[in-house]
């Protein structure tokens, strides 16, 4: 019974960050709380469960923003089912000066970078923002959930200019 009483604790008491869309116990999470990080930084991920791998590397010290999800059209997910519209309120604020496309080297995230990157492009061309993607190293068709800390470690160094 001590399980079950943790998994009904757990689901009554875990939300979102309303700022990132993490997963946490008060209104921001840890992350977003935390003075250390580098607010002109931004890491996009599709899951909440993505930022663990990445933080595990110790290369990155910005914030997140979490999609919950990837563009598929033939899933029937589309921009309106992502929190994209926050991404780019976020982004064109003014303190972010990068954002980092982290989305799964799959088609979905692919396609998700570009939206991305397309939506930015009027900051980028200003010279307001710069768009990265992360480099090679990460196998397509794969998860960050299950990349080693060293692939995205080099992923995150090696991390390049995303332009539509």
């Amino acid at each position: 019974m001590p399980l079950a009483r943790a998994l009904i604790e757990a689901k009554e008491t875990i939300g979102f960050c309303t700022r990132c869309f993490n997963l946490t116990d008060q209104d921001l999470c840890e992350i977003c709380r935390d003075p250390r990080r580098d607010p002109t930084k931004l890491c996009v991920v599709e899951e909440p469960a993505d930022i663990i791998p990445l933080e595990r590397t110790h290369e990155y010290r910005g914030l997140y923003h979490v999609l919950e999800g990837a563009l598929s059209p033939i899933d029937g997910v589309n921009p309106d089912r992502l929190h994209l519209r926050e991404l780019f309120e976020r982004a064109r604020t003014g303190e972010v000066s990068e954002v980092v496309v982290a989305t799964n080297p799959t088609t979905s995230g692919e396609a998700t970078a570009l939206h991305i990157a397309t939506e930015l492009g009027p900051e980028i061309e200003a010279g307001r923002l710069r768009v990265t993607r992360l480099a090679a190293g990460l196998p397509m068709g794969g998860d960050l959930e299950y990349a080693d800390e060293v692939t995205l470690g080099r992923a995150l160094t090696g991390r390049r200019e995303l332009r539509p």
